[in-house]
């Protein structure tokens, strides 16, 4: 490589001297230095080229090796669950703090379904809830998984988070683990009384009496307060019926423990919401008997 430079030097230096006695000599040159550093880089390139694709091309055969020993994925139900979190997420606090989406969990169950080396999933949960369309969505893809789906319930499985895994396979959580709310809520705080008392005049401009239904600014109506209880309603019971079908407990029992309370560990198992007590290692244990391999788990 080096007496490459030195013969390109030398060249140069050539032309130099030549440039200084044609009276084209400087446009040539000008031309050939171009070329000549253009010769340059490229020679620059190829020699970092032998040593960095190397170290790059290891380390993504490393990550190829290391997913390929998997025979077990992870998914972390972590957090607010929402249906997505927006593209700029990761650099935003707002949306990226302590959140998860349904579009995130439910790509990832797909993925692994489509994965030959993935003999099943754990979705780990921490979470006490958020959007119930979320967790109607993780619940249609674990319920349509190709592959056993294990969930384990960290410090709170609660609300949607619990809607979310209700229909896997099988459902671990630790004694003091925090497991329920069944219901819906949206209750929020009314400015109205200190908007009065500030002197701040609400102003509807709506096309439908019910189009600013819930606007903390102003008071709630009896018409908007029956309308908006009626979808919490309807919401709830599809919710209790999820949990009834997805566990197979008698809806009227689901219906008397669905009052928003949570439970710990022990009385969720008695009440069928859980199936054991237990941590990662009963997860693994219960994976090799079942799958009849030890279980490498990757977490997503």
């Amino acid at each position: 490589m080096k007496k490459l430079f030195n013969k390109i030097n030398n060249l140069w230096l050539s032309f130099r001297k030549w440039s200084d006695v044609n009276i084209f000599g400087y446009l040539i040159g000008a031309i050939v230095k171009l070329i000549l550093i253009i010769a340059f880089a490229v020679l620059l390139y190829l020699a970092f080229e032998s040593i960095w694709p190397n170290n790059e091309k290891s380390s993504l055969s490393d990550s190829s090796n290391e997913q390929n020993d998997c025979n077990v994925i992870g998914i972390n139900l972590h957090g607010e669950l929402k249906t997505y979190l927006p593209n700029h997420a990761e650099n935003d606090s707002f949306f990226n703090y302590d959140s998860v989406s349904s579009e995130d969990i439910t790509g990832k169950i797909k993925l692994a379904n489509e994965d030959s080396n993935i003999k099943a999933i754990i979705v780990e949960v921490d979470s006490f809830g958020g959007s119930i369309v979320g967790g109607e969505e993780i619940d249609n893809a674990v319920k349509n998984s190709d592959k056993p789906v294990i969930a384990l319930i960290r410090d709170i499985g609660a609300s949607a988070s619990l809607w979310a895994i209700s229909s896997a396979d099988r459902i671990y959580a630790s004694e003091n683990s925090t497991i329920g709310s069944i219901g819906v809520t949206s209750s929020y705080m009314s400015n109205a009384k200190k908007n009065e008392k500030d002197g701040i005049t609400y102003e509807a401009l709506s096309s439908g009496k019910f189009k600013d239904s819930g606007s903390p600014d102003k008071e709630l109506t009896n018409e908007e307060r029956a309308l908006i209880l009626r979808d919490i309603n309807l919401a709830f019971n599809n919710f209790v019926k999820a949990i009834s079908l997805n566990r197979n407990i008698d809806i009227e029992k689901v219906k008397a423990n669905a009052d928003g309370s949570t439970f710990l560990g022990n009385k969720a198992k008695e009440l069928g919401l859980i199936d054991e007590i237990g941590g990662l290692p009963e997860v693994e244990q219960y994976l090799e008997e079942t799958t009849g391999e030890k279980p490498e788990i990757c977490w997503q």
